[in-house]
């Protein structure tokens, strides 16, 4: 196997640029645009931003832990890291692609490896029908917000809204209300990888909504459509002993 061409990203924190400079200093390095495989140093925001960044480059991630939140990273540790690199197993992700279209009727696109979600801009509840295959699902959810998670993203914002963890293989995506007030006791759907999920915003200039793909935000908005984008691949490497499948099944049994 030909020799890793490796390029170091770091965030912005002490730990994480530290961490940075004494990797570079021990091991051969290139630009982002000559390397083979980066590696990233920082938590799973920065883990986002990195991958968001080599989207078209589809270039292997492998994180590790310098941040505050490190599920998708790697333990830190300076040692063996060319080692590690040959023997790190892949997991493939594909995001979400989010078209929102706001009040005015203006158009943006933008994608989600965690979740795409729809949260109230002001004191009233927000009014959604949701559509699934062109289908309504449900006539009106009145919330804060509804998200829609990849399996990869379904341990962050999904979990703390009390929606599933899904393992990574299982080709679904979590569709998770927030704080629904009616249906009072609708906690959400599971649906499969394929679904195609249009939100239609009711009584949108009274109840304002935003829509929020990762980091990129929408305000505004009237309909929002998210798919699953089989045409983009992302590869996050992980140690053997500490794969992101396993670490997701571990999840589901914490107390």
């Amino acid at each position: 196997m030909p020799q890793q061409k490796i390029a170091f990203a770091a965030a912005d924190t002490e730990a994480a640029q530290e961490a940075r400079e004494r990797l570079e200093a021990r091991y051969p390095h290139v630009p982002p645009e000559q390397a083979t495989v980066v590696v990233a140093l920082g938590g799973d925001g920065f883990m986002l931003e990195t991958l968001h960044r080599d989207l078209e480059r589809e270039l292997p991630i492998y994180g590790m832990h310098r941040g505050t939140v490190g599920f998708l990273m790697n333990e830190y540790s300076e040692e063996g890291l060319e080692a590690r690199l040959a023997a790190a197993e892949p997991v493939k992700l594909h995001p979400l692609r989010m078209r929102a279209v706001d009040i005015r009727g203006e158009v943006e696109k933008a994608l989600a490896i965690n979740e795409v979600s729809l949260l109230r801009e002001s004191r009233q509840a927000a009014k959604i029908r949701i559509h699934v295959d062109d289908v309504v699902r449900m006539d009106e959810l009145i919330c804060d917000g509804v998200l829609i998670a990849t399996p990869a993203g379904s341990s962050a914002y999904n979990l703390s809204a009390h929606g599933p963890i899904v393992p990574i293989n299982a080709g679904v995506l979590a569709l998770t209300p927030i704080s629904a007030f009616r249906p009072r006791r609708w906690r959400g759907a599971l649906l499969p990888h394929t679904a195609r999920v249009a939100f239609e915003i009711l009584e949108a200039d009274k109840r304002p909504v935003s829509a929020v793909a990762d980091y990129t935000e929408v305000r505004d908005v009237a309909r929002v459509e998210v798919a699953e984008d089989r045409t983009t691949s992302l590869t996050l490497l992980f140690d053997p002993e500490h794969n992101l499948e396993e670490r997701i099944l571990k999840e589901q049994f914490l107390p």
